[in-house]
């Protein structure tokens, strides 16, 4: 990895709508030679997908929570599956340590995590953190 492809990965972390001739520009390159190396960091798998950051507090969910969840009586297929259906849960890591998930969601209410964390309680002990503010939102 050089210094101008990590540039173009900052760049396209910021706006990974950014046309090849501007991103060229950026990182003093021709938009074909920009064009060739985003292509190369994709059959590489160093750029996995482009996706789209949305503003859930905007959409109504205001309140944000880590969860961590330690599965009980060996229900891991179950909770997968129902982790699944959820569409306010940014995501869900596998981890080492105590817990054996740990999962971030967007609710309505605080009542509303209570509801979630109630469901979860057939599959796993549950150790709720809420969120206040992002550190590194403008990094």
């Amino acid at each position: 990895m050089d210094f101008i492809n990590e540039r173009i990965l900052k760049e396209l972390k910021e706006d990974s709508r950014i046309s090849m001739s501007e991103l060229g520009r950026r990182v003093h390159l021709s938009a074909p030679a920009v064009r060739e190396r985003v292509r190369q960091l994709e059959e590489q798998e160093v750029i996995k997908k482009y996706t789209l950051a949305i503003n859930k507090k905007a959409l109504g969910y205001p309140v944000e929570a880590i969860i961590e969840a330690t599965i009980k009586n060996n229900r891991y297929a179950d909770f997968k599956d129902l982790i699944k259906t959820y569409t306010t849960i940014d995501f869900c890591y596998r981890i080492s340590g105590e817990a054996c998930f740990l999962l971030k969601g967007h609710f309505q209410t605080f009542s509303d995590v209570e509801q979630f964390i109630d469901v979860l309680q057939p599959y796993a002990h549950t150790k709720t953190n809420f969120i206040f503010s992002d550190i590194c939102e403008d990094i």
